[in-house]
């Protein structure tokens, strides 16, 4: 599915290291050093906790229900009309500060590539450039009546097709509208149609995938940096309104939209935050964020603003900011966005349409079926438009003859890539991220007062919330080998969820401890378990967790629409919704982890390593506890921003990122501010997983030696290229040695 390197090493990993083989190869380590193996306790076996791999879903859902209730607490206090508008100004701000702020409007540049005269009407084939260089392939369908006086105009926004607007279901509808006398405007969203970003010219076709995929996967870039992509493809829609009040054809006081599932997203967005949109229609996508999260879950990434229900939006808000201007929303019983939810916003949208003393603005229509575009339910939509763009006429779906896929192409070869070249959300992502980057660098001129304030960044960005109590562990069971004895636990997490964890005994104790964190928890890969052997022969306890999301709380059955590279990137939406982090989450309970070694008499020191994508749960988790003594860092990638940096990056690295942060800090800062404790780092990789970017990954380390040698302790800090198959003593004895001690 990957054409990319990166991405490729990274789905077959996935595979090969996936929990079935991981747990074979314990299962081997264990029969090395015992003949006869007893049964492993599981926390499986307990029936409470059989739902383990939906923790992490339902700890940020039950935080989303408690934000989201409050708002609906607030909606429930207003009554009269100035409550009402006085909504209505907060949500207009409120929306372009979640959207984020719009780049400033340049000239489109607009370009009609070629004119089809078709049977009734003509079509005008359009690129014009959103943005300087980032170029939108769009049609402007005419009907042939539009000459005599200036005609009612639809934009209508393309759903997850690849295929764009020229979709069959969409030309249908299209078509149709242009029968009954329309003016029709379609354009290709970001990754569709003819701006696919990761085109593969031997196939036609995304290297990443779905169209979801081509949203979702520059989309997480987009999160790191801060922004969103609903607002480069709101952009879109607004410079396509720009373009279509240009045309002495249109009459801008009757303007109206409409689109089904993304294209419904896209419409709902859009009306709201362009005045010039009269009518709208949004098909197959207005619910509320509730009954998504009950339900489906949520879904690509444009359609998660960023803490948006921590910031008190959600679905409804979206119509009754534009009130009392007509709107309809198109529902059936059985789609993937709630049918429930779509009643209940309903209901909560037309009390402010009462207020005005226009209930006849807005209505719902709904048809049996899925996900789909129903006959009665186009029908209702050209009703609607016909009433309240004033342009009678008859209602019914009539069959229309579609364009051929030739007569449909805009540019030359049928995709910008292999035709005139456009900007994509990862280059123009890349642009923002670097300026973010370059405030952040101008904060570590002066260490002294940026490593405070890093501190105080990550606390608050990551949403960690610090253990306040020592929680008693469950004791589950154990095993004696020959040497140790694997003890097995639990104990409560921050939330309604448990963190199953091993504690290795040795024999013979050095009263240290080492917490290990594996981005597979418990089920760790041959050199983690080679690993774990040498610090239990040194007489380290060691407790390897299943943290949050991994080992048995891995969501296994979870997919979404996200589904890249083995990660589903759905779940950490939800924790952006909520202005939570799944990495500080994590970094909480590994420090309640840490307060139950504290407790425990045998250990009386504590060190903590961890690997690859657990790096940033580590560092932070260190930050705000200093009873970890010493930090190993095995294969981490350098940083944030290199994942913004790179086109292809490692999709297992995205759960521990934080959306919003690289102005205020990174991963090096993190990493400083542990100075002067020890810190290894073994094998840094850029955002790709591998070291391709080697000057890249040399310019994030140099804040990390810089604090080092503020602190006058460089001699702690030991940054490392090696074979992971050396000797474990050549990789680890400098670091568990002290001042005067020996290992």
């Amino acid at each position: 599915m990957f054409k990319n390197n990166t991405m490729r090493k990274h789905a077959f990993s996935r595979l090969t290291s996936g929990r079935f083989i991981n747990i074979l190869i314990f299962f081997f380590f264990l029969s090395s050093n015992i003949h006869a193996q007893p049964h492993m306790p599981e926390i499986q076996d307990w029936n409470q906790f059989k739902g383990a791999q939906y923790s992490l879903y339902n700890h940020l859902s039950e935080q989303a229900y408690v934000l989201l209730d409050a708002r609906t607490s607030e909606i429930n206090k207003l009554n009269s009309l100035a409550d009402w508008q006085q909504r209505q100004q907060w949500l207009k701000k409120k929306l372009l500060e979640v959207v984020g702020p719009f780049p400033e409007k340049t000239p489109l540049n607009a370009k009609v590539t070629r004119t089809l005269k078709k049977d009734g009407y003509r079509v005008e084939h359009i690129i014009y450039e959103s943005q300087p260089g980032y170029f939108v392939s769009s049609s402007l369908y005419i009907p042939e009546a539009s000459k005599k006086n200036k005609a009612p105009a639809v934009i209508y926004c393309s759903g997850h097709s690849e295929f764009g607007y020229r979709s069959t279901t969409y030309q249908h509808i299209i078509l149709n509208l242009v029968k009954k006398g329309f003016i029709v405007y379609a354009f290709d969203p970001i990754g569709q149609g003819e701006r696919v970003q990761y085109y593969d010219p031997e196939t036609n076709k995304s290297t990443i995938g779905a169209p979801t995929r081509e949203h979702s996967y520059p989309g997480a870039q987009v999160l790191i940096a801060g922004g969103s992509v609903a607002r480069y493809m709101i952009w879109d829609g607004i410079r396509a309104i720009d373009y279509l009040v240009t045309r002495k054809e249109v009459d801008p006081e009757r303007i109206g939209i409409t689109g089904r599932s993304g294209g419904g997203t896209q419409s709902a967005y859009i009306a709201a935050l362009d005045d010039r949109i009269y009518a709208a229609a949004p098909e197959c996508f207005l619910t509320n964020i509730k009954r998504q999260l009950q339900s489906k879950g949520p879904q690509d990434a444009e359609q998660n603003l960023y803490q948006a229900i921590y910031q008190g939006i959600d679905h409804p808000d979206y119509l009754i900011v534009r009130a009392p201007k007509p709107a309809l929303m198109i529902t059936t019983t059985n789609d993937i966005f709630s049918i429930q939810g779509a009643m209940e916003t309903e209901m909560e949208v037309s009390r402010i349409y009462q207020a005005y003393g226009l209930p006849q603005n807005f209505s719902r229509a709904e048809d049996f079926g899925v996900h789909q575009s129903t006959k009665n339910n186009r029908e209702a939509m050209y009703a609607f438009f016909q009433d309240h763009l004033k342009n009678p006429g008859n209602p019914m779906d009539e069959d229309v003859v579609l364009l051929t896929e030739e007569e449909l192409m805009v540019t030359a070869s049928g995709q910008f890539a292999t035709s005139i070249g456009s900007e994509s959300l990862f280059t123009l992502n890349r642009i923002e991220a670097v300026k973010l980057a370059s405030k952040l660098e101008e904060s570590r001129s002066d260490l002294i007062s940026h490593l405070p304030i890093v501190a105080e960044s990550a606390k608050r960005l990551s949403g960690y919330i610090s253990p306040q109590e020592t929680i008693e562990p469950v004791f589950t069971g154990s095993v004696k080998m020959e040497d140790f004895t694997i003890e097995e636990y639990y104990i409560k997490g921050e939330g309604d969820y448990i963190i199953p964890y091993s504690q290795y005994v040795p024999g013979k104790s050095n009263h240290k401890a080492l917490i290990y964190l594996h981005p597979s928890g418990r089920t760790t890969d041959s050199a983690s378990v080679r690993m774990i052997d040498w610090f239990v022969k040194k007489g380290y306890n060691v407790l390897v967790p299943d943290l949050l999301g991994t080992g048995v709380t891995y969501p296994v059955d979870y997919r979404g629409d996200a589904y890249i590279g083995g990660v589903s990137q759905n779940i950490w939406y939800a924790s952006i919704l909520i202005n939570r982090s799944i990495v500080g989450i994590r970094a909480g309970d590994v420090n309640r982890l840490s307060k139950v070694l504290e407790s425990d008499s045998r250990i009386n020191e504590i060190s903590a390593l961890a690997k690859g994508s657990m790096s940033p749960v580590l560092l932070h988790a260190a930050v705000f506890n200093t009873q970890i003594n010493s930090i190993a860092l095995n294969e981490p990638y350098s940083s944030y921003l290199s994942i913004t940096m790179n086109r292809f990056y490692d999709p297992d690295f995205i759960y521990n990122t934080i959306p919003g942060a690289i102005d205020k800090y990174d991963l090096p800062d993190l990493a400083a501010c542990v100075a002067p404790r020890k810190l290894l780092m073994l094998n840094v990789t850029d955002g790709t997983g591998y070291i391709k970017d080697r000057l890249g990954i040399e310019e994030d380390l140099s804040v990390i030696r810089s604090a080092y040698d503020l602190k006058d302790a460089g001699n702690n800090l030991n940054i490392r290229e090696l074979n992971m198959e050396e000797n474990m003593d050549d990789l680890f004895s400098d670091w568990i040695r002290r001042p005067g001690q020996e290992p």
